[in-house]
């Protein structure tokens, strides 16, 4: 291999590691943590407050609880198929976050130049984008590998060879179904203004004229089109992020857990890691569901009047953080919603998935195909 191709293959590794291990992993343990405090805010209650000041270190006793934990089989579940599905459930969360740009571009210059002159290497030396797999699919790949997701949910379900984990199962598959549906529908307005999958094209486009929910700066400001446009992007955020909560099986959609009524849905027989394994991929995906909402309507990493990673290292790290910024006020909307809201009884999932959400999104394709096509601009 050439210089390129191996400078090309350790930073990808590099991302990848600096994205699962410094980035997605904290980030799950701390929003466990950020979940049990606030619903404790509102429940007026203290919450985890021992381990550590204000209890930041609970995650890593929870870590170290999980690991300790007795990993118990059941005698009467079907063995493969019941170890087997933990993991489909945690790694289609994590590979979605592959596709994501969680920063415009980082000038590593400053470090490569005199590493190059050092060693004689032949290394490249402009910005480096930051998203591990720039690919001009992502929102389809996106779709794809998140709908897997649900088979770990009915495996899991159906391996148990119990009832409660079954029926968890069952309605896992079928508000998938119900939601995807919606989820795909909602971001075809999107596509048909941007001309585009790419996601960091798309980021790209609302740093220079504005986010797709809010065209307040840039050459979308005097467009009449544009705030036309406005409209059916909103119905679009809405309805992508509703369908995000379906999709996560988060309050007011946690049917397939549903405490109250299957014990724990399509967990209860697990334990130990296997149990954190499933624990990890819901708020996993809601990490990779929060960054897929904040990508394309919320600007990505853009913030107006702020320049992009080109125009030097320090811009680059500005632009990460406002992307991770932007993220963490999503995960406290999932939050917040989870603890505010009631669950919905199944007839009502059902009916606002396939009477409302469907339909609605298909009328938004229409109405941006009619503003698109009028003549004005």
């Amino acid at each position: 291999m050439d210089a390129a191709t191996v400078q090309f293959v350790v930073i990808s590794l590099i991302k990848i590691l600096a994205i699962i291990f410094a980035a997605l992993l904290p980030i799950v343990s701390y929003t466990v943590y950020a979940e049990r405090r606030v619903s404790a805010m509102i429940q007026d209650r203290l919450g985890p407050n021992r381990v550590g000041p204000q209890g930041l270190l609970q995650p890593i006793a929870d870590a170290v609880k999980f690991l300790l934990k007795e990993d118990f089989t059941p005698g009467h579940v079907n063995k493969f198929y019941y170890w087997l599905a933990p993991a489909l459930a945690m790694i289609p969360a994590i590979t979605m976050i592959a596709v994501i740009p969680f920063g415009s571009t980082l000038d590593l210059g400053w470090l490569l130049g005199p590493l190059a002159n050092a060693t004689g290497w032949e290394l490249d030396t402009s910005p480096i984008p930051m998203v591990i797999a720039n690919v001009d699919i992502g929102v389809l790949f996106i779709f794809a590998v998140s709908s897997l997701g649900v088979y770990g949910i009915v495996l899991g379900g159906w391996a148990s060879n119990s009832k409660y984990p079954f029926l968890g199962g069952v309605r896992s598959s079928a508000q998938m179904i119900s939601y995807e549906l919606a989820l795909g529908l909602s971001v075809v307005p999107v596509f048909l203004f941007m001309g585009t999958l790419n996601l960091s094209e798309i980021v790209n486009f609302q740093w220079q004229n504005g986010w797709l929910v809010l065209p307040l700066w840039g050459d979308g400001v005097g467009s009449l089109q544009r705030w036309l446009l406005t409209i059916p992007m909103l119905i679009s955020f809405v309805i992508f992020t509703v369908a995000i909560f379906a999709e996560t099986n988060r309050l007011p959609f946690d049917l397939p857990e549903s405490e109250t009524e299957l014990v724990g849905g399509y967990h209860t027989e697990y334990s130990s890691m296997k149990f954190a394994l499933y624990f990890l991929g819901e708020y996993a995906a809601m990490i990779t569901g929060s960054a897929a909402i904040v990508t394309l309507f919320l600007g990505g990493w853009s913030l107006p009047g702020v320049p992009s990673g080109d125009s030097g290292f320090f811009w680059g790290v500005i632009n990460i953080l406002t992307f991770f910024i932007k993220l963490v006020a999503l995960l406290f909307l999932f939050i917040w919603v989870r603890w505010s809201l009631p669950r919905f009884r199944y007839d009502q999932l059902m009916k606002l998935g396939w009477v409302w959400f469907f339909e609605i999104a298909l009328i938004n394709i229409i109405v941006t195909a009619v503003i698109l096509a009028l003549p004005i601009s």
